[in-house]
């Protein structure tokens, strides 16, 4: 179907969201740049509503055993739905699908009830391009153009957050962070890892949040290339992440890991002197290079013999609250390798996992407390092409909104020279954009 072009100014996205939201039961997707560069582009500006066909995986709803969970293989499940009728799909793979790439499983309990994977294929495609929104649909694009128009761009009810806030907390106590990294040091001193990504979970129970108010203070406060607004019924995902897992143009594969992390200054000269400090940490570097490995190898289980390669290495960019490492690695996808297994054999992305892949994601499983779920997983979409861009769900907050739990994770890679109240703070760093949004009266986010 050929989409209907139309003439829109920026706040028809906002309105077109509120619109989506508020229709009972619909599935919605939005992707957002906020007009940030990044190299080989952003996530475009678009939004998905509604749902054709929902390829989904939820082990824990069918059963506990670990062999529920590999009687259907999710990968190959979207593939043949694509196979059937090729079509936009959005969605997500959360971090523990691990337990079917890899022999492994999650002790830890799932407080916020998302299913393991979940894809849609949308009734409705509304992408924006500057001052024009193409709409792709079965409908009228006149008569849904005309609907989001009249439609206000706040939506309703807006739910005031109770005073006093009921209190954000952490699952680990600074203690007990410190005490894991260096448990994590003494296996990489004894050769179990070289490094692993540790993670750690803030969370607020009782919480009363209106999701897509609260979602435009976070990208207000915390811009990002890779921002991302999912619905699902009652459960929400509100992204403002930094970083690129993984993304298919043609049969160019393209992956983005970030390993390294500063603040930004209060000036531009503090700025530029942080940003030297950060491209010049051996430790960073080191952390870095280490995934950049990683992500070499996982790229070659699909790739062209000999197609592999690092096109930046410590790239250095800046975000609003820091500046971030950002290496990319390329290569030619196999002609007889599927869009599917590409994303299967680089799952989940090296930077939230460690080296070696497989024991960093044991010894996670048993030092964290919380299940990661969607966090750490990915979110992105699949054209009719069968090209795609999946981010890394990081810097994101986790909502549902039946039980009023709330959630989001933060962590950072351990190595052998890691200090680990060094490395308490730049989690409470990550932390601060969702922690200000969460602690500043809703009525006062609008």
């Amino acid at each position: 179907m050929v989409p209907a072009q139309l003439i829109v100014n920026d706040e028809f996205r906002w309105q077109a969201l509120a619109w989506a939201v508020t229709q009972p039961g619909q599935f919605v997707a939005f992707l957002n740049n906020n007009g940030i560069a990044y190299p080989n582009d952003p996530f475009p500006n678009r939004l998905y509503v509604g749902a054709k066909r929902v390829v989904c995986l939820n082990a824990e709803k069918q059963s506990n055993t670990q062999r529920a969970q590999r009687e259907v293989d999710f990968f190959k499940a979207l593939a043949d739905a694509q196979q059937v009728r090729p079509s936009h799909w959005v969605g997500y793979f959360g971090y523990d699908l691990k337990n079917q790439v890899e022999d492994l499983h999650s002790r830890n309990p799932d407080r916020l009830g998302f299913p393991d994977a979940y894809f849609v294929e949308p009734e409705w495609v509304l992408d924006f391009q500057g001052d024009t929104v193409f709409i792709t649909g079965e409908g009228s694009a006149d008569a849904l153009l005309q609907t989001i128009r009249t439609h206000p761009s706040t939506p309703y009810p807006l739910y005031l957050t109770p005073h006093p806030l009921p209190p954000i907390r952490c699952r680990v106590s600074p203690d007990e962070y410190q005490a894991n990294v260096r448990r994590v040091q003494q296996l990489i001193r004894e050769g179990d890892v070289y490094e692993l990504n540790y993670c750690i979970e803030f969370f607020r129970e009782d919480a009363l949040l209106d999701p897509l108010t609260t979602y435009r203070a976070l990208t207000e406060r915390s811009p990002m290339p890779f921002s991302s607004f999912l619905k699902l019924g009652d459960r929400y995902v509100l992204g403002a992440s930094p970083e690129r897992f993984l993304k298919k143009d043609g049969r160019r594969l393209i992956s983005q890991p970030i390993k390294g992390t500063i603040r930004r200054g209060q000036s531009p000269a503090e700025d530029q002197s942080l940003r030297r400090q950060l491209l010049a940490s051996e430790k960073e570097r080191a952390e870095n290079l280490m995934i950049v490995d990683l992500v070499r190898n996982d790229l070659a289980r699909s790739a062209e013999t000999g197609s592999v390669r690092v096109d930046e290495l410590f790239g250095i960019y800046g975000f609003r609250q820091v500046y971030q490492m950002i290496s990319t690695v390329s290569a030619t996808l196999r002609e007889r390798v599927s869009w599917a297994d590409a994303i299967r054999h680089a799952f989940p992305m090296g930077s939230m996992t460690g080296a070696p892949k497989i024991r960093a994601m044991e010894r996670i499983d048993e030092l964290e407390v919380s299940r990661r779920g969607v966090y750490s997983g990915a979110i992105g979409y699949i054209t009719p092409d069968n090209d795609f861009d999946f981010s890394v769900v990081i810097r994101s907050l986790l909502y549902n909104a039946q039980t009023r739990y709330t959630s989001f994770s933060v962590g950072s890679a351990i190595t052998y020279d890691a200090d680990p109240e060094e490395e308490w703070h730049e989690c409470l760093l990550k932390a601060q954009a969702i922690r200000d949004v969460l602690e500043t009266p809703l009525a006062q986010n609008r």
